[in-house]
């Protein structure tokens, strides 16, 4: 995979979740969900945090905006980490598989720092009103956006039966969570590093055996 089909795929997974995100913002109220299908809905919701919705405020004893703004900062020194990874990847001709994997890594890790350093400057609050993009009355600053999660796939609706310890008759929805396009980018490339490691690093395993023969 040479730099031009990596750089196609990057600028397509950053346009698909840009216009997603710019759509669920200026169409939605915060917690606004509409049915798709039965097992997929778009909720709009947004995260003020790191995944899952965590915050450095929860762990440290310092505020919401100087947490959000070390974790923007600390995003922006892994993308240029992963940005080289992949650069070099290209340089050296590696594996087709591990190029495309941290392709769509790189692509969603910058689709979701996007929301984070200028989202914050250029819509309004989404809470009870729709918001506006180029808003005059911006929700926050440079570096404090939140990022925007719309997709979610309620798959299974069940109540945990009594017997089972803790959770007995308490509700248990599958799949919980929330997410975006460049969400799922990331998880895609870090799945191939997965499921095709062999693949993705033909010759580091090699080595290892070779070491260990």
């Amino acid at each position: 995979m040479n730099l031009k089909k990596s750089l196609i795929l990057i600028v397509l997974v950053l346009v698909v979740d840009q216009l997603s995100k710019i759509y669920i913002k200026t169409h939605f109220e915060l917690g606004h969900t509409q049915d798709v299908m039965s097992w997929f809905k778009l909720r709009f919701i947004e995260n003020p945090g790191a995944a899952w919705g965590f915050k450095l405020s929860d762990f440290l004893p310092i505020s919401d905006a100087t947490g959000k703004l070390i974790l923007t900062i600390f995003r922006l020194f892994a993308i240029t980490g992963i940005g080289y990874w992949l650069w070099d990847n290209i340089k050296k001709q590696s594996p087709k598989t591990l190029i495309l994997a941290v392709s769509l890594i790189f692509a969603g890790a910058v689709g979701n720092i996007i929301d984070s350093v200028f989202y914050g400057m250029i819509f309004n609050d989404s809470l009870g009103q729709v918001a506006t993009l180029f808003s005059d009355d911006p929700y926050g600053k440079m570096f404090h956006g939140k990022v925007v999660d719309m997709l979610y796939f309620p798959l299974i609706h069940t109540t945990w039966p009594d017997w089972v310890p803790f959770v007995g008759g308490n509700r248990f929805n599958f799949f919980e969570p929330v997410f975006n396009i460049a969400d799922t980018a990331i998880s895609t490339g870090v799945g191939i590093l997965i499921v095709f490691n062999k693949k993705a690093f033909p010759k580091k395993k090699q080595e290892e055996q070779d070491q260990n023969a």
